[in-house]
């Protein structure tokens, strides 16, 4: 699934899922290391020594990734 957002594109697979920002920056993480927030429609990778978060534009988007990924929103 790819959805658009204001500041690029997000690529989004059952295992991961892959953020290309207009600036060129790539940011990749796995499911597992994804948590939805609501308050503020922000999307938190974790991988221990490599943190990222990401505002989304609404909560549509966010909720077409929890669906995709299959994880629940906090």
């Amino acid at each position: 699934m790819v959805i658009e957002f204001s500041g690029g594109r997000i690529i989004v697979s059952p295992q991961e899922v892959l953020v290309k920002l207009t600036t060129g920056v790539s940011l990749y993480a796995m499911a597992d290391d994804l948590r939805l927030l609501s308050a503020g429609n922000i999307m938190v990778a974790d991988a221990g020594a490599v943190r990222w978060h990401l505002s989304l534009d609404d909560a549509n988007q966010l909720g077409d990734i929890a669906e995709s990924l299959g994880v629940d929103i906090a």
